[in-house]
């Protein structure tokens, strides 16, 4: 009895009680892929892999069993992904969907693959990461210890009082020497020597200031004009329209 039920269960899982047909793809590494893995299309298992072959030392074919009830579904343009059930569980073969107006596959084709994503990559690469960032890390904490000791320019410029001290002389000091550079400048104006070179600097600013304000009446009055005769055409048009009216009126008596 129970070599029945072995043989009822290992026959359902190889779909040997169902019709099937058959599909090919492949890859260049199948990651752990082994004969008798499930087939997922939609997320449901409609097949299992029926044989794995080496071709060659880049390529690798897979041999799938379909339920005939999907092939349907199925279209030439569907792709093959390995994928796993769950984070550490068995590998699956999982079937893509493809466009809907693609013709359905046929007994013995062949689906394109999608190359799987090594995990032994993907660790490699994040441990790749750490090591960076904690390099950075390092670099980040020697730098502090050093700003904090007051070495390098940084450092000292943090830490010694006296260079402090002395950007801020210095800024007063400018403040001064702008200050005093104000009140040449304002002596220089009242030289006898300079007086007439002020004098004629300051008429032509003022010649100009005249010059820009007298542009701007002008265009101020050109657009006023441009209103008055409009107003004036209209006026006319009125008076025209008026007059035809009239004579309109006393023909029809």
């Amino acid at each position: 009895m129970l070599f029945l039920v072995a043989i009822f269960i290992i026959g359902r899982q190889k779909n040997l009680f169902n019709p099937i047909f058959k599909l090919t793809t492949t890859f260049y590494n199948v990651s752990g892929l082994q004969v008798g893995n499930n087939i997922r299309f939609s997320g449901i298992n409609v097949g299992t892999v029926d044989n794995i072959i080496i071709i060659n030392d880049s390529t690798v074919q897979v041999d799938m069993v379909i339920q005939k009830d999907v092939q349907k579904f199925i279209k030439t343009d569907c792709k093959v992904a390995l994928g796993s059930e769950g984070i550490i569980g068995d590998r699956v073969l999982i079937i893509t969907q493809g466009s809907s107006k693609a013709p359905n596959a046929k007994d013995g084709d062949q689906l394109l693959s999608t190359e799987p994503i090594e995990t032994d990559a993907i660790i490699a690469t994040l441990k790749v990461t750490i090591d960076n960032t904690a390099l950075i890390t390092d670099q980040m904490a020697d730098i502090l210890v050093k700003i904090n000791s007051g070495n390098g320019t940084l450092g000292r410029l943090i830490q010694d009082s006296t260079i402090a001290e002395n950007i801020n002389q210095t800024i007063v000091n400018l403040k001064k020497s702008s200050k005093g550079l104000d009140e040449n400048m304002n002596a220089a104006k009242s030289s006898f020597l300079l007086k007439g070179y002020y004098k004629k600097k300051e008429k032509k600013e003022a010649e100009a200031k005249e010059a820009e304000e007298s542009k701007t009446r002008e265009k101020e009055t050109g657009k006023e004009e441009s209103r008055r005769e409009k107003r004036r055409r209209e006026a006319k048009e009125r008076k025209a329209e008026e007059a035809q009216k009239a004579v309109d009126i006393n023909t029809n008596k």
